[in-house]
């Protein structure tokens, strides 16, 4: 396919926060960006719900503020891909009706559930690490449906993604991804598909027929844009679309890690890493191996943390009053003052120690039932302080999933970073010091936007695989490395945060699953 200079990918990534909507040119270089946020609603303690009319809003809003402010001609959009949030669980009816607000991935209502399945012992928990299955699962949120709202359940004739529902918004075709399903439905193509043994043990057996029939591969051609999207966005009717995935998933794409042996972080309200395998491995604490998730032939092997950034705005939305002022009279960014205040105190923020499972922990325990907290806290502490706590605390997690994929058979010799954290020189510079490990930044900070740009490029012909269009599209901008005498302070203070799991979890679980 001949690709002029005019032409350009479009890819849409459906954060927890918001949209964010990039625009292309073919070697990778961003022409534009736009956001547009939707609220997150929180009825009860550990629950996370979003509707599809505040998403549609936000999406519409994106593109067509995108394509103003890039100057392209949406006819000159050759292709389009998007990702969204996993694993983000829905229902309708027949008609595509969407029944209730979707339960959001970080949503921890149906701990009781995915309890039950790990008492099955099934085959199928391997991907757990052997451990317990996680809350976040679509099996356990399907239950708690099944088990809490059973007049909608029996209602609901379709089951799906977040990302499914944006395939058939922009299509008119409901497909499922392969990159969602396998890693958050215990889908195995290798296998034979759907562990039927499992869901059977578990009582939800029924929700299978409920599960989209066709399943596809990122990058391939789902159709083209339908008339009424196009005509809600702003483009081009028949605009080619890319089968999408998760968004984290989506990002090592946009961080060119679609080869064996890398390492991608993805950072935003949430952190995840990934890796990609030639072979299958399952380890304790290392969720994986997924055959096929993201590039056909390779396993995928992901840790993550399920807060890390939405812990940080945590602190700014409710902590940072005294230093708002101060930044509006400078001209400057909270985050910028606690960068800087923070960048001044010494390792361990002078005795104040977080830990950062304000939603749980998802990797290495899988435990939902667990809440974050600060240790040390006095008199002579200050915002600032507990912000470089927290963002320690996150590194001390992300190291904890480093070692869980070393003791699993994977030896990352780099990761490469994507989205908030990497605005913070700190934060990175942080992350290597305690993974002592160095850290690679591209150009493109936005990788699940830049990567679903490039699965709009796969599907429209442009490329010919995700690797040839990574290989292309994605640079390297700068290296941070590990700083030796820094990283042997900070082991002192990570042995503390890996002990402290075990001292306190089940006075933390009495607490948590008490009636409040």
């Amino acid at each position: 396919m001949i690709v002029r200079a005019t032409d350009c990918f479009l890819g849409i990534d459906m954060g927890t926060s918001s949209v964010k909507v990039g625009i292309f040119k073919p070697d990778g270089t961003p022409l534009a960006y736009a956001n547009a946020e939707y609220p997150l609603y929180t009825p009860k303690s550990g629950w996370a719900e979003q509707t599809v009319e505040d998403w549609w809003k936000a999406i519409c809003i994106g593109v067509r503020e995108v394509v103003e402010k890039s100057g392209v001609k949406p006819a000159d959009i050759l292709g389009i891909g998007y990702d969204a949030t996993c694993c983000t669980v829905m229902f309708a009816d027949k008609e595509m009706n969407v029944l209730r607000p979707a339960i959001m991935w970080m949503d921890m209502r149906a701990s009781k559930q995915a309890k039950v399945m790990t008492a099955t012992g099934n085959d199928a928990l391997k991907y757990n690490g052997f451990g317990n299955a996680s809350a976040e699962s679509m099996p356990a949120k399907a239950l708690w449906v099944k088990e809490n709202e059973p007049e909608l359940y029996s209602k609901a004739e379709h089951v799906f993604e977040c990302t499914d529902w944006l395939t058939y918004r922009l299509t008119g075709r409901l497909t499922a991804s392969i990159d969602t399903i396998s890693p958050r439905w215990y889908y195995n193509r290798e296998e034979g598909g759907w562990p039927e043994s499992f869901y059977s043990e578990i009582g939800l057996l029924d929700v299978l027929k409920k599960f989209p029939d066709e399943i596809l591969d990122m990058g391939t051609l789902v159709g083209g844009l339908s008339k009424e999207a196009a005509a809600d966005l702003g483009l081009v009717a028949g605009t080619p679309v890319g089968e999408g995935g998760a968004d984290a998933f989506v990002g090592m794409i946009g961080l060119n890690v679609v080869k064996a042996g890398s390492i991608a972080l993805i950072t935003g309200s949430s952190h995840l890493a990934l890796g990609l395998t030639e072979k299958e491995m399952h380890s304790k604490g290392m969720w994986g191996a997924y055959p096929d998730a993201v590039v056909p032939g390779l396993y995928l092997v992901e840790g993550g943390q399920t807060s890390s950034g939405s812990i940080v705005n945590w602190l700014k939305e409710n902590y940072c009053g005294n230093i708002a002022q101060i930044a509006t009279a400078q001209n400057k960014s909270i985050y910028d003052i606690l960068n800087e205040e923070a960048s001044k105190l010494p390792v361990g923020s002078e005795g104040l120690v977080a830990l950062d499972y304000f939603q749980g922990n998802r990797a290495p325990h899988a435990d939902p039932d667990v809440r974050g907290m600060f240790y040390g806290l006095s008199l002579k502490h200050k915002p600032q302080h507990m912000y470089r706590a927290i963002i320690e605390s996150i590194c001390f997690g992300t190291e904890s999933i480093m070692q869980s994929f070393r003791e699993g058979g994977m030896n990352p010799d780099g990761i490469y970073i994507s989205g908030g954290a990497v605005k913070s020189s700190l934060w990175v510079q942080m992350h290597a010091d305690v993974c002592n490990l160095p850290f690679y930044i591209p150009e493109v900070v936005e990788a699940p936007c830049l990567g679903s740009a490039i699965l709009g490029s796969v599907a429209c012909g442009a490329h010919e695989s995700i690797v040839s269009a990574a290989a292309s599209m994605v640079k390297v901008k700068e290296v941070v490395q590990p700083r030796k005498e820094v990283h042997e302070e900070y082991q002192f203070y990570y042995k503390k945060y890996v002990e402290v799991y075990d001292i306190l979890k089940d006075w933390m679980h009495d607490i948590t699953t008490h009636e409040y």
